[in-house]
């Protein structure tokens, strides 16, 4: 009982930490239909839900703050899961971003006093989000089943990407004593060389087949099976609107 009430104060402490600059701090999905969105990761990760900012809502597991799902304001809109990186300054590092040959496609905006997002692209054309912190630091929760665990960049310049976000987020990504929950791939490892550059969300799965086998049960889809890398075993996979992420057994 004792370890797991230390367990416990370490996890909240972890959790009251503002996440450093670069390191991935929140997910959130783009969907058409929230609800149905609701009963899918609902199932498939035991999350349950509250009402956040506007009409998004919090996904939570066991209480904890997890992902995030909104509605689009646009149906053409893609349906996804965005990648945010934590920064003390959005503005500033909006000029970065633009300094270094990417692009801020949605300037900094502040969401209530939840924190300011902000929305960009880097040089090869893949988005990602931007969170300054404000009452709303990131991810109560990650690296356990069921939470956010790694966000990949497939690209087509690797070697283009690592100077790109090595500038921006050197400490986060090679300083010392660095853990990072972020890899670049070439896209073509995984994806049809037609796709665009992209950021794909990884949740931790307990067991990859089970929950491979409820994302088909549910309405997903399976884009492809199983594979190897250096950081798990991995699987991609479409939710039952189209929104593509990875489950990863570790």
């Amino acid at each position: 009982m004792a370890e797991n009430r230390a367990s416990g104060n370490e996890e909240a402490e972890e959790a009251a930490e503002v996440y450093a600059e670069g390191v991935p701090c929140w997910v959130d999905a783009q969907l058409a239909d929230v609800e149905a969105g609701k009963r899918f990761y609902g199932e498939l990760f035991g999350w349950t839900f509250q009402d956040a900012y506007g009409s998004s809502v919090w996904a939570l597991l066991e209480g904890d703050r997890v992902a995030s799902l909104a509605p689009k304001i646009d149906g053409r809109m893609p349906t996804v899961w965005t990648v945010s990186f934590a920064t003390p300054d959005a503005e500033a590092l909006g000029r970065r971003i633009t300094a270094a040959g990417g692009q801020v496609v949605m300037a900094p905006f502040p969401v209530g006093d939840l924190g300011v997002a902000a929305l960009a692209t880097d040089p090869g054309g893949a988005v990602f989000a931007l969170w300054q912190p404000g009452r709303h630091r990131g991810f109560e929760r990650r690296h356990e089943p069921g939470t956010f665990v790694w966000a990949e960049l497939y690209t087509r310049d690797i070697a283009a990407a690592n100077a790109f976000y090595g500038g921006l987020f050197h400490d986060a990504l090679f300083g010392e004593g660095a853990e990072p929950d972020f890899g670049r791939a070439d896209v073509t490892e995984v994806f049809p060389a037609e796709y665009p550059p992209h950021f794909l969300t990884h949740f931790r799965a307990a067991d990859l087949e089970d929950a491979l086998g409820a994302v088909q049960r549910l309405g997903g889809r399976v884009q492809a099976p199983p594979f190897e890398t250096s950081y798990g075993r991995v699987a991609v996979v479409t939710d039952n609107q189209g929104a593509s992420f990875a489950l990863l057994q570790r």
